[in-house]
């Protein structure tokens, strides 16, 4: 069990994270590439899986992140109080007015399964559906695979679902990070968020371009899931990806990792 358990750990950790950073963000939410519906589900059940909630939500409320970032509409800035950039806005019951996602996320609105899984809106019976669902799959990993491999699940969907809602506090405050682009939000690249993420932290780059499905872009801001994009790409289970690799135009970036290591200490 003591070497089953980190292994299963981090297997299922890298695929739960993946479905976030590839399915349902990258996919779904900005649409920087396109696959066969299969890969598609493939990663969005492995972030429906760690408790993420309905697609359909998930995309929406990051959509409008984007139009309003750190403005009033903003469902989550940390300019607006700590807690609820962090989890207070998930504790809504209903969309605000200004976000509907019959008009903001049609493309997903159309789909049957996400339709299901979105519970017509209705935040609390979407997200005790997503809680049953993921519960009964560790249990039927316990009674195929034994109490190791569904703990280690169970772990590694734990902490996932923490992972994203840090990500909005953290990589919204200046002093934690540093900007490669002058963004007109608060928005910033933080290495261990990064590393946690498989390559979200990389923030700032991501709300400068936005469409790009890589968010790495220095030597340093390793991007793992951007590589997983691309080796479908390269194996052909993505038929088109949308690519940035533009040069920094800011003095702010550190030179190196090590040199952001020492100022943001």
């Amino acid at each position: 069990m003591l070497t089953k358990f980190p292994i299963a750990f981090i297997l299922f950790y890298a695929w739960h994270m993946m479905g976030i950073t590839i399915g349902y963000h990258r996919l779904l939410s900005h649409r920087s590439f396109k696959c066969p519906k299969l890969v598609e589900y493939f990663w969005i059940l492995a972030g429906y899986l760690a408790f993420e909630g309905s697609p359909i939500w998930w995309a929406t409320m990051h959509r409008a992140h984007h139009r309003h970032t750190d403005q009033p509409l903003d469902p989550h800035s940390p300019r607006y109080g700590w807690m609820n950039a962090y989890a207070g806005w998930i504790f809504h019951t209903q969309y605000p007015a200004h976000i509907n996602p019959i008009d903001q996320a049609k493309d997903l609105t159309d789909d049957p399964i996400y339709q299901f899984l979105e519970q017509d809106g209705k935040w609390e019976k979407a997200f005790t559906l997503a809680l049953i669902i993921g519960v009964n799959f560790r249990i039927l990993l316990l009674l195929f695979f034994g109490r190791t491999i569904a703990l280690a699940s169970l772990a590694a969907a734990i902490i996932v679902q923490q992972v994203p809602v840090l990500l909005n506090l953290v990589c919204h405050l200046p002093k934690l990070g540093y900007k490669n682009y002058e963004t007109a939000d608060d928005s910033v690249n933080v290495w261990w968020v990064a590393l946690l993420t498989g390559g979200e932290g990389w923030h700032n780059n991501h709300h400068a371009f936005p469409g790009s499905a890589r968010s790495g872009f220095r030597p340093f801001e390793l991007d793992p899931s951007w590589l997983m994009i691309r080796l479908m790409k390269s194996s052909g289970l993505v038929s088109w990806m949308h690519e940035e690799s533009p040069s920094p135009n800011t003095k702010k970036a550190p030179a190196s990792l090590f040199e952001n290591l020492t100022t943001t200490a």
